[in-house]
Formats: C-alpha cells, sequence, structure tokens
C-alpha cells in the first residue's frame, strides 16, 4: 500500500536524517550506530576506484602487448587472435545490461569488488597454458652447441625419385601430433579473457555513476577526469611490464639459453609471455579489498543542497522519498526492478541526443579498437622493431600523451563551465584536427625486406610479392628442402634467404647464434657466405621511424583532450537517475559492436597481406613470417581513417539535434520561470513526489532536474 507522503516525521526520525545531511568535516556519530567509519568518504572511494581502473588498464594493454608473442607459442592467425581479444567484450556482454541496472540500486562498492576478484582469477587462467604445454620449439637447421654430434649438411642432396615428383610442399606431421592436437591450448587464454571482461563489467558504470552521485556537480568532470587519467597509467606499465616480457624467452629456467639461435628481432621468438599475465593478476586481486570496506551510500555536500531555494531544501530534508533516494538503506525489490526494466529501456534509448551518441562512439570505438589492438604489431613489421620494443615506445611515448590529453581535457572543462554544447563543439573540433594529421601517416611508408623468393628475385634485381608460391630456383635446385619452414638467413649480399637450404649452403661452422653458413650457390658475389637471422639494412624505415613516433604522441594528445568532454556529454544528456544504465548500455553496445568484431575483421584483413605463412607442427597454417608492408599499411591506416570519416557525418547530425534539444530545454524553462521560480520548483518537485510516493513502483521520476539534463 504507498505510503503517504506528506506525513508528519517524528523528532527521532528528523534527528536521524539531519545528520545524515550534516556537513562531510563534522565528527559523524549515529544515535544509534556510534562512529561512522572513517573510510566511508569520497576521496577513499576515489583511491579505490583509481586503483581498480590502473589494474584493468595494466592487464587489458598487456593482454594487447602479447599479441604477436601469441600469434607465434600456438601457431594462430591474427583474426584468430582478434577472437581471443574481443572474448574480452563478450565477457562483458553477457552481464553488463542487468549489472548496470540492478547494481544501481545494491551495494556498489561491494559489486565492483566481486569484479575485481573474477579479473584476477581470469588473469591467472590465461597464464594456465604455459605450464600444462610442452617446451616451444621452432623451426631451425642450426646447430645448439659446437660440439653437437650432428654432421647434416644445410643442403641434402635432391634424390632422383624427389626431382621426378616436384618439390617439397609440406613437412610431415611429426611424433606426438595426435596427442597434442586435441585440445588448442588458446582456448584457456580465450575463457579467462571472457572471465576478465565479466569481473570488469561493474567497475565503469557503477563507478562513475556513484562518484556523480556524491561529488559537487561542478567538481565531477574533474574526479571523473583524475580518474581517468590515473588509470592511463595502467597501460603504460602494461606495456612496460610486455616490453620487459618479451625480452625474456619463454623457457627461461628450463632451457640452455646458449642453445637458442633466435633473437627477440625474429619472426619465430616467443617472450615470457606468461609471466606478466602472473604479475597482473595478483594485483588485481588487491584492487578489490578496498571495496569490502566502503559503505552503500555517502551523504549528499551541503553543498550541493545549497543550490536550491531554502523552501526546497527545507523540503528535501522533510521528504521520506529523497531520504530514501540519498540513503537508500531498504532491501531492493528485484521483482518490481525487473518490471521497469524494459521501459526505462524505451525511455533512454527514446533520447535522440543519446541515440545519436551511441552511434557515433560505436564507429569510432571500432576505428579505435582496431588500430590500437594492432599498433605495436604495425611497428613491428612496418619498421622492423622487436616485440619488446614497439611495447616500449607504446609505454613510455604513446600511452603519457593519452593520459595529459584526457587530464587536460577534465581541466578545460571545469576552467571554463563549458556547457553541453560547448563540450560537443570541443569533442568534435579535437577529433578533426586529430583526423587530418593522422591522413600524414600514409606517407610515413617503408619499403619491403628483400626475402628472396618473396619480395626480391634470387638475383636481387626483380620484384616480387609472391605468396607462399613455390620458393626453388636453378640456384637451389639441387638441394632437398622444406618450403614450409622458416630459418631466415642474411646472405654476404644484403638478400635475406628463406632457409640455408634455400640459399643453397653446403657447409657450415659455428654453433647457436654464431652459425655461419658457407658455399651458398645462391648468394651471388663474395665468399658465398651466409649469418643467421634476417638482413637489416631497411635504412629508409629507421630515418622515418622517429617521425612517425613524433605524430604519434601529437595525434594521440590531440584526439584525447575531447575525451573527458565526450564523456561528461553522454553523462549529461539523460536524467540523472538513468546515469547508470545509460552507461551500463553506452559500455554494452559500443563493446557488442566495436570491441568484438574491430578486432577480428582488422586481423582478417590484416592476415591477406601476409606473404609466408609459417606452419604448425601438425600440419596446417600456422603464423605469419613476414607481410607485404605496403599493402599492411594502406590496410590498417585506410581501414582505420576510413571508419573515423563516417563517424563525422553522424556527428554533424548529432550536434544539429543537440541544439535543438537544448533550445527546447532553455524554452521551457524560461516558460516555468519568472517571478516565481522558486515556488514553481518546489510545487513541481512536490508534485513529481506526489505521482511516485512508491519509489520502488516509480523510481525514474525521483530526482528529475531539467537544468541539469542541459547544463555540465
Amino acid at each position: 500500500m504507498p505510503r503517504n507522503c506528506n506525513r508528519e516525521t517524528s523528532p527521532k526520525e528528523n534527528e536521524i536524517f539531519l545528520w545524515r545531511m550534516d556537513l562531510p568535516n563534522k565528527e559523524r556519530r549515529s544515535p544509534e550506530n556510534g562512529p561512522r567509519p572513517c573510510c566511508s568518504s569520497l576521496k577513499m572511494f576515489l583511491v579505490a576506484l583509481s586503483f581498480a581502473y590502473f589494474a584493468k588498464a595494466l592487464s587489458g594493454s598487456y593482454m594487447k602487448s602479447t599479441i604477436t608473442q601469441l600469434e607465434r607459442r600456438f601457431d594462430i592467425p591474427s583474426y584468430l587472435i582478434g577472437v581471443i581479444d574481443g572474448s574480452f567484450e563478450m565477457g562483458n556482454l553477457l552481464v553488463i545490461a542487468f549489472v548496470s541496472y540492478f547494481g544501481a540500486k545494491l551495494h556498489r562498492p561491494k559489486i565492483i569488488a566481486i569484479g575485481c576478484l573474477l579479473m584476477s582469477l581470469g588473469t591467472f587462467l590465461i597464464a594456465l597454458p604455459h605450464f600444462i604445454i610442452g617446451r616451444y620449439k621452432f623451426e631451425t637447421s642450426i646447430r645448439s652447441t659446437v660440439n653437437s654430434t650432428s654432421i647434416l649438411s644445410p643442403c641434402p642432396v635432391r634424390s632422383a625419385s624427389v626431382l621426378s615428383t616436384g618439390p617439397s610442399t609440406s613437412s610431415v606431421p611429426s611424433a606426438g601430433c595426435e596427442h597434442e592436437s586435441r585440445l588448442s591450448m588458446w582456448i584457456y587464454v580465450f575463457l579467462g579473457n571472457i572471465l576478465r571482461g565479466i569481473g570488469e563489467t561493474p567497475v565503469q558504470p557503477l563507478g562513475i555513476s556513484y562518484i556523480d552521485d556524491h561529488a559537487l556537480e561542478e567538481n565531477a568532470a574533474f574526479y571523473i577526469g583524475c580518474v581517468q587519467t590515473i588509470s592511463v597509467i595502467g597501460p603504460v606499465c602494461g606495456y612496460l611490464l610486455g616490453s620487459l616480457c618479451a625480452k625474456i624467452y619463454v623457457d627461461i629456467g628450463f632451457v640452455n639459453m646458449d642453445s637458442i639461435s633466435i633473437t627477440p628481432g625474429d619472426a619465430r621468438w616467443v617472450g615470457a609471455w606468461w609471466l606478466g599475465y602472473l604479475i597482473a593478476g595478483f594485483i588485481t586481486l588487491l584492487s578489490a579489498v578496498p571495496f569490502w570496506f566502503l559503505p552503500k551510500s555517502l551523504p549528499l555536500p551541503e553543498r550541493r543542497l545549497a543550490k536550491y531555494s531554502p523552501e526546497r531544501t527545507s523540503f528535501i530534508k522533510d521528504s521520506p522519498l529523497l531520504e530514501h533516494k540519498y540513503q537508500a538503506d531498504e532491501p531492493a525489490n528485484f521483482l518490481e526492478m525487473a518490471k521497469d526494466f524494459l521501459p526505462t529501456l524505451k525511455s533512454l534509448l527514446g533520447n535522440p541526443v543519446y541515440f545519436l551518441y551511441l552511434c557515433i562512439t560505436i564507429i569510432q570505438f571500432n576505428s579505435l579498437i582496431g588500430m590500437v589492438t594492432y599498433k605495436p604489431k604495425y611497428i613491428e613489421q612496418h619498421y622492423g622493431q622487436s616485440a619488446s620494443k614497439a611495447n616500449f615506445l607504446m609505454g613510455v611515448i604513446n600511452i603519457p600523451a593519452v593520459a595529459l590529453g584526457m587530464f587536460s581535457g577534465g581541466v578545460i572543462m571545469k576552467k571554463f563551465k563549458l556547457s553541453i554544447m560547448g563540450a560537443a563543439k570541443f569533442a568534435l573540433g579535437t577529433s578533426l584536427l586529430g583526423y587530418f594529421l593522422s591522413l600524414f601517416f600514409f606517407a610515413m611508408g617503408c619499403e619491403n625486406a628483400n626475402v628472396a623468393g618473396i619480395t626480391r628475385s634470387y638475383n636481387g634485381t626483380e620484384s616480387l610479392y609472391k605468396v607462399d608460391s613455390s620458393l626453388l630456383a636453378t640456384c637451389n635446385a639441387g638441394c632437398q628442402c622444406p618450403e614450409a619452414n622458416w630459418d631466415p638467413v642474411c646472405g654476404e649480399n644484403g638478400l635475406t634467404y628463406v632457409s640455408p637450404c634455400l640459399a643453397g649452403c653446403r657447409t657450415s661452422h659455428g654453433s647457436g647464434k654464431d652459425t655461419v653458413f658457407e658455399e651458398c650457390s645462391c648468394v651471388a658475389g663474395g665468399n658465398q657466405t651466409a649469418s643467421v637471422g634476417q638482413c637489416n639494412n631497411r635504412e629508409s624505415c629507421h630515418r622515418v621511424f622517429p617521425y612517425f613516433l613524433a605524430l604519434s604522441v601529437i595525434t594521440s594528445f590531440i584526439i584525447s583532450l575531447g575525451g573527458t568532454p565526450g564523456y561528461m556529454l553522454l553523462i549529461r544528456c539523460i536524467r540523472p537517475q538513468l546515469k547508470s544504465l545509460a552507461l551500463g548500455f553506452h559500455t554494452l553496445t559500443t563493446r557488442t559492436l566495436a570491441g568484438i568484431p574491430a578486432p577480428i575483421y582488422f586481423g582478417a584483413i590484416i592476415d591477406t597481406t601476409c606473404l609466408k605463412w609459417g606452419h604448425k607442427k601438425c600440419g596446417g597454417r600456422g603464423a605469419c613470417r613476414i607481410y607485404n608492408t605496403t599493402a599492411y599499411r594502406i590496410a590498417y591506416l585506410g581501414l582505420t581513417l576510413g571508419l573515423r570519416t563516417a563517424s563525422f557525418f553522424l556527428c554533424v547530425l548529432g550536434l544539429v539535434v543537440l541544439r535543438r534539444h537544448v533550445q527546447r530545454q532553455e524554452h521551457n524553462a524560461l516558460a516555468n520561470g519568472g517571478t516565481g521560480a522558486a515556488a514553481g520548483e518546489l510545487q513541481a518537485l512536490r508534485k513529481e513526489e506526489n505521482n511516485s510516493c512508491n519509489l520502488d513502483q516509480c523510481p525514474r521520476t525521483t530526482d528529475y532536474d531539467p537544468e541539469r539534463e542541459t547544463r555540465l
């Protein structure tokens, strides 16, 4: 039965409620419960949320830094890595709408703590395959030690029967292949990342809405900017951790490192990818601890009440309905909340500003997620850098620029008190400027590596772009060479050969990385020798690479300037009581329609530029060994900037709709204003309360403020 909203309150009830609304800096002592815990403050929640953001960003960025390591370790193509990367968003998809809606009505800090525990468990699960899979074995024809008894020639003589049947195009599956192929180990990484996505779900929507509910309105943007800025330290540490682990061999401690003939710059190198996941999992586990000690809600700051008229302030303090809102101590009715879910969602999507904002961010997030996911790999493949160096540069150059841009955006909003239109124009302007600067990346090209039989003819004069075609030539026709292997050597003539056998080498001396091959019939001129590894003679790449880094920093900073204003636009274009659902549904749709598909189709398009595929031990296509760098650049940059181009057409429409929305709200405010503005506002609020006396039945009409919808 509905309670009477106009009933008289007892002196005891007034005492308790006035204590709850008291100044934050006074000693908080409940008439019933004694002193209030010292951790129940907004600042403590800001610290805890910042650490949780740091932990989830650390593990997320570390995942992206290990993309090439996972490709090589599990012998999978880029599109499958995209599926693994998108599994995080799949986990979000399972629960985010319900967590965002129901979680806002429950104990938000404790729900965030449970999410952090799940993230930690998922991160540990990702590292599990390393401990149950065998040692990493790569293709090589090099002796591990000088004392090796193997005297096999790099160029075994081809028999007459082999000459009649043609070249060897595939390798024979090795012993134990049937056992190893029963279960693909990358499935554990896939499932662990899904669990990470489920655990991360409550952190953002519940954390941001908690801050916006309890902070002063003029400070909310600054606080959110601070949290997001601190969270950017997570990717810095994540990429630096990825750089460190990429330098360490995957089986460190279990193999003799003197027997490893490859270097971190080799396409077969796999770093200690598992080590970083153990570290990230432990940090995420620690981030769950503070939230168990934080209260369900905080007292509303007195300055937030002071903006209302004395009559309205008095009414708020006398209202059991608003007391229920700010101090929601009663247990939630799940059945009533479930019935209200679909009407609330319909009301949210009926907001044209929110709907257009959603469409724009879906397109731009496709561009952003695809670009960030494969940027370290782009640096590796296009500019010839190692995975360790690519991750290091992402961590110390790109990510700090993003952090500075996001923080600066929050400061600009606070300093200039940008309106909702001002925030929209600022975000669009920075995005356009960053877009035009990004077009210069197309001019920073790099030539392909010179590989005999793939990008160059064996005499080194003709340019080729053959994809997995026959690598045999007259100079190595007498050798029985497995063409599927990738074991590159650098000829004395500066040309890279796929293997010592395909270089026509007859003998060798030395061991490990110091092996030198001799009598190589395909190496024209000189002593006909070849050394281990690819040739490093792409001078133009080294000259243009610093300019690429500088432009990357500038564009990252400019684009991220609009991040915080754009985020506040999302919050302020909806009714306050729909904040949690709006943030959660926004995260749900962007991750479903951008986070999941973008890495997959970016990876699939990148796979089309591969010139030489590796092969699994049990047969079948493995990871790519070398790409057509020109095609890679056009595909990667073209897709990234093409998506952003499409989003700008919707931005123009969004500005028009937003302007009309603001003008309509201002007209309504003037119509309800005048000399009796305070009385009219009080009357409207009382009417709103009388129409929704039962909060459980009408939760959408408890704290609507038309002015707050249109002003930041």
